[in-house]
This record gives C-alpha cells, structure tokens and sequence, in this order.
C-alpha cells in the first residue's frame, strides 16, 4: 500500500490546456472544493493511497499519544544495558512497578525531521524539514486512525494540551496539512465527553449535521459531469476524492446518530481549572484523568497530547522551588543549579505517568486491563533541548498488547526510523497498512503479547 502522508512527486511538463483551480461543485448556496487535479495545472500532480481497512474488534483497542516537547535529561532517562533484565536508570526508577508492562527505545528518530522547536508539530507526522520555508505537514497518526475507525465511538479523537501555544503547535494534523487545535480546559473536555445537552442544543446539532449531509448530496449529479470532462488519471484522482466524500457523509450520518444517544454516565465530576499556566503538572494530571475516563466509557479510541513546556512559565512542583521559566531551564549550560530542578521537573513527569499507567491497569475490560487494549506513546520530539538536537528522542511505550520488559537499543549516531513504532501500532489497532511517514516496515524486536 502506497504511504497516505508521503510528499507528493515534482509534476512533470504537459502542454494540455488546464482547468482552473476555482472550479467548484455548489450545492445549498456553499461550494465544495475539488482537490488538485492535473487538469487544473499542465503538470502531473501524484496519486493518493486508499483508505485501509480496519478489522473490527470484539473489544477495543485504542493508543494515547504524549509528547513533552523539552524531552528528559538524557542522562537520567536512558539505560546503560540493554534487552530484557537492563538495570533502570533513575528516571525509570518511577516507573519500576510497570517495568514489565513497558518497553523503553533509544537510537530512534523521525528521519529528516529537523529544526529543533518546530519539530513538536511533527512528532505524530514525521514530515519532513519543518523548520524550512514553505514547509506543509502531513496527517498526524491519530488522524490517520481517527478517519479509518472514528466512526465506532463518538469522538473520531481527542486532541489536548498543556500551556499550549494556540494556532502555532499541535500534535493533530489533517491530511492536507492543516493544524487541528488543542483542547486546554479541562472542565470544557469532560463537559464535551459526558454532559449531555438539551433537547434544543441536539436538535441544533443533527440539524447543522443534515445541512452539511444535504450539500454533499446536492453536489452529486454536478460531480458525474464533471468527471466526464477530464482524463483518465483525474478521474482515479476524483473517485478517490468522491470516496472520501462518501465517508464522511457516512460519518456525519453517525455523528448524528451519536447526538441522540445520551452521553456515558462517569462518578467523576467535572474538574476545576488551574487558573494559571504554572500548574502545570496539575494540567497534565487532569489531561491524563480524561484520557483514562473517555478509553474507559469508549469515548474515542485516539488521543494526542502536546504538553507545550517550551510555552510554560517557572512552574509549581512540589519540594523544589522552581526559578525560572521551563524553557529557560532546559538550556541549563551544566549549571548545577538548572539541572536540579530540570530533575525535579521530570522526575515528576515520571510520577505522573506512573500514575496513568496505575489508573489504566486499574479498570478491568474483558479478561485483562485497560492498559492491555491501550497503547500509551510517551517522547518527545528533541533527544536533548539543550542543543536541540532531534535524534535519539527518549520513548516510552507501554500496554496495548505488547511483550513488553525491555530496553530497545538502536544506533545512537545512525538512528532506527520512529515511524516503524507507528506501522506497529496502526496494525495492532486492526487498520491493514504497511507503511506510515517515512517508516520502512514495523518496529524491530518489538513483538505482540
């Protein structure tokens, strides 16, 4: 299967006369804009991959992904021996009652992601180069898994962060390379996965989703004529375009379906809001409470979590006063005095995801865990933010059905491609693909459970 997410190759010279980019298919008043097809432009502009198939499930499987766009110390964070049996390293000292429900990687990268900072908005891409001119990303993996089994929960994904820098960060990206904003509020989230409107603000909702189902209906018979006047190559190009159309008017339809059924019924009520930016550990605390509670009532199967530490101030941790902003922090230049508190700060990271693993193995599903049928990503997109370096990006991976227990060693100077992580993780979810990114096949020596 061709990869969804890869560049599209530099067009070649035509002499046919083009049809123009403005031409759209209208219906309802609103117009629906065609993709970029050869006929619009004298060049040839790619092919587009088709939609895998996922395999349906008696129970559930689901992956939460998490990025902390400072990274760890990474002398804290990575074992000195490898395989099965390695010696914890003080960070993983936290994690000592999960160790055999984890795998831990070093030597793995997103290959040709640069840049430093801007490499955040790439940890669920892998595109390439974002710090240049003119850079686009591509899908994020929970899009990916979100357009292919979306449609059996009520929420497609859940998109969330921490201190986030709006409009400028995210883990969530469309397949044209949009950027899908963070949720920040904690209480809007909940209120969003388990407050159920009323009968008017449902019947508001199926009605904008009837109007947006009746334009793509009403742009049908246009559609046909329209791919009666272009070649053979623009009409693959548009039947894949139609098809795509087609799924999500399916996914409207339950979308709308969804608005009538009542929301899940959780004993948690809807949390307070730290009121400033330096709770930030709170944040992350609360982020991880919803993600558990939205897999536990099968909410959504997808969750992406950018915790923005370069966008976050001085922040509250206990036992250790905190004096300078987090970013500032990181390039700690050996100062002693940084480095502790970098230490304090990730160490309570390590405690907290400690906690997410113990709340994920403490709900029961079928005959084994939560964390059993979850796949929990955690890294970052920098091996070391004090040089901004992008390669040997500290990852932890745990649950999901995996044999876990091991320290996963690559190449520290000619890194092992990250995107192979991803291809494991979509088949594991039942989505039938081989490729994602620039990933050259699944995650060596890691094996399902």
């Amino acid at each position: 299967m061709k990869n969804p997410s890869a560049a599209v190759p530099a067009p070649s010279v035509s002499t046919r006369p083009g049809l123009s980019r403005r031409h759209f298919l209208r219906g309802a008043g609103i117009a629906l804009s065609l993709p970029l097809l050869d006929s619009m432009w004298p060049m040839s502009a790619g092919t587009i991959a088709a939609s895998a198939t996922p395999v349906a499930e008696a129970v559930p499987r689901r992956m939460f992904a998490i990025c902390n766009n400072l990274g760890l110390l990474p002398d804290r964070f990575f074992p000195k021996e490898t395989g099965r049996g390695y010696a914890l390293s003080p960070y993983l000292e936290h994690l000592k009652a999960h160790r055999d429900d984890l795998t831990v990687f070093s030597g793995v990268s997103h290959p040709d992601v640069d840049g430093g900072h801007p490499a955040d908005n790439c940890f669920l891409t892998a595109a390439p180069h974002p710090g240049r001119g003119g850079f686009r990303n591509t899908i994020s993996l929970d899009q990916y898994i979100a357009e292919r089994i979306g449609h059996l929960t009520r929420f497609p994904s859940l998109n969330l962060g921490v201190n986030v820098e709006q409009g400028m960060r995210s883990l969530s990206w469309t397949g044209s390379g949009v950027l899908i904003p963070c949720e920040e509020k904690a209480s809007d989230v909940f209120r969003h996965l388990f407050i159920q409107g009323t009968e008017a603000e449902t019947a508001d909702q199926v009605r904008k989703l009837e109007l947006g189902r009746s334009i793509l209906d009403s742009v049908a018979d246009q559609a046909k004529t329209l791919q009666r006047r272009v070649g053979t190559h623009d009409r693959d190009r548009l039947d894949q375009y139609f098809t795509s159309v087609r799924e999500l008017e399916q996914r409207m339809q339950m979308s709308r379906e969804w608005e009538r059924r009542p929301r899940p019924t959780v004993t948690a009520s809807v949390p307070l809001d730290p009121a400033s930016p330096r709770e930030y550990m709170e944040k992350v605390r609360l982020m991880y409470d919803l993600a558990r509670l939205a897999f536990e009532t099968d909410s959504t199967r997808s969750v992406a979590l950018l915790l923005d530490s370069v966008n976050s101030p001085a922040i509250e941790v206990d036992g250790t006063k905190i004096t300078d902003g987090y970013h500032n922090l990181s390039h700690h230049g050996r100062s002693d005095a940084k480095l502790a508190q970098l230490r304090a700060i990730d160490e309570w990271h390590m405690k907290l995801l400690a906690d997410l693993f113990a709340g994920l193995k403490g709900v029961r599903e079928g005959d084994g865990t939560l964390l059993d049928r979850t796949m929990v990503l955690y890294g970052s997109n920098l091996g070391n933010a004090n040089t901004h370096v992008t390669t040997n990006l500290p990852t932890i991976f745990a649950g999901g059905g995996f044999r876990h227990g091991q320290h996963l060693a690559f190449d520290r100077e000619r890194n092992y491609p990250l995107p192979n992580l991803f291809v494991s993780m979509l088949q594991r979810m039942g989505i039938e693909t081989d490729r994602f990114a620039s990933a050259t096949g699944t995650m060596r020596g890691l094996e399902m459970a």
